[in-house]
């Protein structure tokens, strides 16, 4: 049934894509106060991706357009960004004056949505990071980088792991896309990070709720999109060099590109490696066995045209990652097993340099993936395809080191196709079809989920219209249905797979044939009350079918300190969410407040499994963890998020920003110990004073030093009933940094310079999202787990040859 729409979609194609009139938009651009022009502007549309750079008297040119609406994104770094919608059925002349910006909330271009809109005229919640913001910040690994965004928070195993939170909700309730289609990597494990090149990521954009009606199930939480950079303008070829020190486990890495532009053929190559040794702290020393290391290749291929665009991208991501375990001697040394099957503490040269111990995983990731984008008479087309392989493999012996314990092989195809209807008074509607077909299959000597079949598919309808030059309302459905199929699966004495079933085999999973639907709907308004501030509203509803480990998982995941099973039982979780949100965005103050309230319905969680007498129920003596298992109930989760940004006038290089967040997450009619929902993230405060000067004589620009403050609070607010979790006490860390761009060889940013020092303090924590915080008791200390990251020197350097 798919490959009969495909082929009925570019059977449209070819009747549609014909040549029109061909028009261009063209202009000046310059300095709304010096009135001098400006070379090296950008000037591009979004949809079309089509831009083009300003020339050495500030002209611009954007050739071949066919008749249509445009918004035209104009942006220098250090000014205030111009979107300026364009009706083209003609040769057009606009010309533009930049502002220089003193702001943090840019009005970016989000395409994170149904359509290229702005920001502030979108009712869900959105926030948008620029590279400007990624290189400013410190980070192990891409979701670590949005650490300091308010409400997002990150699921940790060490510092090579980490998932993303939204708001109190992370694993499958978040989606996570590359250049808008999602990435599937076997989400559902607490060890399992994002198999995504950091150095390859422009821009990130984070929807908050369930809002967005483009993916389908999955998004309760919400969606975040990582975007490509893109791609270089007409005639432009550009290499950058990337490099990256860090002094608390030695991190180094490094990244190489070139990308360019020929007549409106495009590529973009890079590769990328990094690695890293033990992390240490100042309580545990060194921990053994959290090193890790990666090597990423990217292509992308594009060639754009009158008719559109059709974007090829090929990524592949390798990663060998330590699963630390925290078992240690009577002195407080860590320990592991030789190969002779010994138990020895860990000596000072087994901490150091960059081994890969046990246990640890292997991960290759390998997606190809082609974005396309048609104009067509009366709208546009969008059709992505994706494909994706994802090789997970856990190793857990040193005295059989090549013996693979687990390994998942996921193959993925992924859909969706996209109409856009032509603007019709006023109102922009899109309607079409998204989803996915999955297989996995067990090429391990141990099996934690069965062998399944996954097909899933939804429709959508979306439309937005705005009126009276301040009201933009928005709103769409999209109904989903999901196919899960398992297989069965028997083992013998020494467990090696039989397909005979008696007294001396063992039933590990029972075969599984289930259907979801799910209806999900947004319906929002924004409200313009001043040039400087807007108000919005968005209710939506969002839906998230049980993911296969929730449904049949049965074993232990190295590194997750827990066995877990699996209930067939369970229903789709249900969420209503009501969003509320005021910005102020002037020259001087930036505000932003966004309350919400989520009740789910079917919450899916994990309960610690006890006997009469309270104790761990141990179902595998000879790899002892405590079990636990999925259950659902009825949740309300409410909080929020405030930012203040203030740069006074007339020091408009000085910005003092502040930000409070915080969820609270509770099950309805339960009692005392099972009232909260487990693991969810502590309030968190956070401070920085800021100083950025566009200019510094003829050599610097864009220079920053700041100064960060960082609290997260006490978490005593958890699910407490058989031990599930623990309370975790409220700490500081502080923060400085230091960077700007250096120009030469007639570019501005020959070379930028980042250094940044975190938890400066170098202060002893645990966060309470750290799996880590459950690893065994250290007997020297008689503290549980292992502590957070001390304090961590960073210094990046970047070329633009």
């Amino acid at each position: 049934m798919i490959k009969k729409y495909i082929y009925f979609v570019v059977a449209i194609l070819v009747t549609n894509v014909n040549l029109y009139a061909q028009f261009s938009v063209k202009g000046i651009i310059k300095d709304q106060q010096t009135k001098e022009t400006m070379p090296g502007v950008s000037v591009y549309i979004s949809d079309l991706k089509l831009g083009v750079i300003s020339d050495e008297t500030g002209s611009y040119e954007l050739s071949d357009l066919k008749t249509g609406n445009y918004l035209l994104e104009v942006s220098y770094l250090g000014y205030k960004s111009n979107l300026t919608h364009v009706f083209i059925y003609k040769d057009t002349i606009i010309d533009f004056d930049l502002n220089v910006s003193h702001k943090e909330l840019r009005e970016v271009v989000i395409t994170g949505v149904s359509r290229t809109t702005e920001i502030k005229r979108n009712p869900v919640i959105i926030k948008s990071l620029d590279k400007n913001y990624l290189n400013q910040s410190t980070s192990s690994n891409l979701i670590d980088a949005l650490k300091d965004v308010p409400g997002i928070s990150q699921i940790t195993t060490g510092a090579s792991i980490s998932k993303p939170v939204i708001r109190g909700l992370g694993y499958n309730r978040v989606i996570s896309l590359l250049n808008g289609i999602k990435q599937e990597g076997q989400q559902w494990g607490d060890e399992h990070g994002i198999e995504i090149d950091e150095y390859s990521i422009d821009k990130i954009e984070i929807i908050k709720g369930p809002g967005s009606l483009m993916y389908g199930s999955d998004g309760i939480a919400g969606v975040i999109n990582f975007l490509s950079p893109k791609a270089p303008t007409i005639g432009q070829i550009t290499t950058q060099i990337a490099t990256n020190y860090q002094t608390n486990n030695n991190l180094i890495g490094y990244s190489i590109s070139n990308a360019g532009n020929k007549n409106g053929w495009q590529w973009l190559g890079r590769f990328s490696n990094k690695f890293a040794g033990n992390y240490k702290n100042s309580t545990d020393g060194k921990v053994l066995n959290s090193g890790f290391n990666e090597y990423n290749g990217n292509l992308f291929l594009g060639l754009n045209r009158n008719w559109g665009h059709s974007h090829l991208h090929i990524n592949t991501f390798n990663a060998t990652m330590n699963l630390p375990e925290g078992e240690r001697d009577s002195l407080g040394n860590f320990v592991y097993e030789n190969v002779h099957g010994m138990t020895v503490s860990a000596s000072k040269s087994d901490l150091s340099g960059y081994k890969i111990g046990f246990p640890h995983q292997g991960v290759n990731h390998l997606r190809i993936s082609s974005n396309n984008y048609f104009l067509l008479k009366n709208g546009t087309i969008n059709l992505d395809l994706g494909f994706q392989n994802n090789k997970r493999k856990e190793y857990a012996s040193i005295a059989h080191p090549e013996d693979i314990e687990l390994f998942f092989n996921l193959n993925t195809f992924n859909y969706n196709v996209r109409y856009n209807l032509r603007k019709i008074n006023g109102w922009e509607t899109s309607f079409g079809i998204s989803g996915m077909q999955q297989s996995h299959t067990n090429k391990g000597e141990e099996y934690l989920i069965p062998d399944y079949k996954l097909f899933d598919i939804g429709a959508f309808i979306f439309t937005q219209k705005s009126f009276l030059d301040k009201w933009t309302f928005a709103g769409g459905l999209r109904f989903d249905t999901r196919r899960l199929t398992t297989d069965k699966l028997i083992l013998d004495s020494l467990g090696k797979t039989t397909s005979i079933e008696n007294n001396n085999t063992t039933l590990k999973f029972y075969p599984i044939k289930e259907s979801f639907f799910g209806l999900s709907g947004s319906v929002g308004l924004t409200y313009q009350t001043s040039n400087i501030s807007t108000l919005k509203l968005n209710i939506s509803r969002g839906f998230r079918a049980p993911n296969i480990s929730e449904l049949s998982s049965n074993g232990r995941h190295e590194g997750t300190f827990r066995y877990e099973l699996g209930n067939s039982k369970l229903n789709p979780e249900i969420s209503h969410q009501i969003d509320l949100a005021y910005f102020i965005n002037s020259d001087h103050v930036v505000f932003e407040l966004t309350p919400f309230v989520n009740f789910i319905s079917n919450y899916i969680y994990t309960n610690k499994l006890t006997d009469s007498l309270g104790n761990d129920i141990i179902l595998n003596p000879e790899d002892p963890a405590p079990a636990f298992e999925f259950t659902h109930g009825n949740a309300t989760l409410w909080g929020g998020e405030i930012y203040l940004d203030v740069h006074p006038h007339p020091f408009d290089w000085l910005h003092f920003a502040n930000s409070f967040s915080f969820v609270q997450a509770q099950q309805v009619n339960a009692s005392d110990s099972t009232r909260y929902l487990p693991f969810i993230p502590a309030p968190k405060y956070k401070s920085e004073l800021k100083l950025e000067f566009n200019k510094v004589g003829t050599t610097i620009s864009n220079a920053y030093v700041k100064f960060g403050l960082e609290h997260f609070f006490t978490q005593n607010k958890i699910y407490s009933a058989y031990g599930t979790e623990t309370k975790t006490p409220g700490y500081t860390l502080l923060s400085v940094g230091i960077g700007a761009n250096l120009s030469a060889y007639k570019k501005p940013d020959f070379m930028s310079i980042f250094f940044n020092v975190e938890n400066l303090a170098d202060i002893a924590y645990q966060s309470h999202l750290s799996r880590l915080k459950y690893a065994p008791i250290n007997p020297a200390t008689g503290k549980y787990g292992i502590f957070n990251q001390g304090r961590n020197i960073s210094l990046k350097i970047l070329l633009n040859i």
